[in-house]
């Protein structure tokens, strides 16, 4: 039993904010930016707009381009980690926006890696024999949470959604899957003041502990030294070379990581599908989204081996091996 893919879709917000609009933060922000991670613009939600919002387009979309109903859903699974609220889950929220009545719905929280933890899940689920269909969402709204004081964080993240509806089949899909987290270093990224640890307060607003906090350079030395030995995990795996892989889709958090990535594997630049320069790091939307671009402009196609990887805050890390 396999966990095919069905249909993609995607939640993109309508507002392009570029590079210029972080000038009060530093000198000719668009180059200073771009020079240091790839990105000239990202997109964020208008004030009214919620995580579920976007991640309700998502599921819209991949439900219209599998030309299913909602109904066929058996579970939903959204992997977030700006959630409307601390309960009750998004993806609840969701399931009532779309009318997925048959459904069961929850959320998961990886920090980036998200939507592979979410997608790992669905497979195991699938391959359990107990349920067919799985709707999974990647979404967040990291404009929501970010310090618009922190120059080393906050023009960097991007809001968006991406989704992914996986049926039960006898043909391979989902080939192999790594998950896996070091807590050891939780505390390079985090939101200090957002739950029972630290309640938000008057005192914690004042200080900005309600916002995104993270160790850049030790997240860039975790993610340089991880992301290559991934790979040839997941490869190993599958029981194929990385030869075998027609494209790597990396979590889109700096073009320097994955320039890093490319010359220490060896694998040419054209082989990584990006989006980063136009979207940011859009959390656990990223993977998704190039992925469904991707799908829809015909560069992905039947028969392709896609290797997709997350990794972020926990720290976490994983990554999926698809065969299209």
């Amino acid at each position: 039993m396999y966990a095919t893919l069905r249909a993609t879709g995607a939640g993109i917000p309508d507002r392009v904010v570029k590079n210029d609009f972080f000038s009060y933060l530093v000198e000719d922000a668009d180059e200073w930016i771009f020079s240091r991670t790839g990105i000239r613009e990202r997109r964020f939600v208008d004030a009214t707009v919620a995580t579920s919002d976007l991640a309700t387009v998502a599921a819209k979309d991949a439900l219209e381009r599998a030309g299913m109903a909602a109904t066929e859903i058996d579970c939903i699974i959204v992997a977030t980690s700006t959630p409307d609220m601390i309960m009750p889950a998004t993806a609840a929220m969701v399931q009532k926006n779309i009318g997925a009545s048959n459904a069961f719905a929850f959320d998961m929280n990886a920090v980036c890696s998200s939507f592979v933890y979410a997608v790992d899940t669905a497979d195991s689920l699938i391959r359990s024999g107990k349920y067919r269909t799985l709707l999974v969402i990647g979404a967040d709204t990291y404009s929501k949470i970010l310090d618009y004081d922190d120059k080393g964080s906050c023009p960097l993240f991007g809001d968006g959604a991406s989704a992914v509806i996986l049926q039960a089949s006898d043909q391979p899909g989902i080939i192999s899957t790594v998950v896996k987290s070091d807590g050891s270093r939780w505390e390079m990224i985090t939101v200090p003041s957002s739950g029972s640890r630290k309640p938000i307060s008057a005192e914690s607003i004042a200080l900005k502990e309600n916002t995104f906090k993270m160790a850049g350079k030790s997240v860039f030395v975790f993610a340089t030294e991880m992301v290559p030995r991934l790979i040839d995990e997941i490869v190993a795996k599958a029981g194929i070379t990385l030869d075998d892989v027609d494209y790597l889709i990396p979590h889109q958090a700096n073009i320097r990581i994955i320039d890093f990535i490319s010359k220490k594997k060896g694998i040419p630049k054209e082989r990584f599908l990006l989006n980063l320069d136009r979207f940011g790091n859009t959390a656990a939307a990223s993977v998704g989204l190039v992925l469904d671009e991707n799908l829809k402009s015909g560069v992905l196609k039947p028969g392709h081996r896609v290797l997709m990887m997350g990794f972020g805050g926990g720290l976490s890390w994983g990554g999926i091996l698809l065969q299209l």
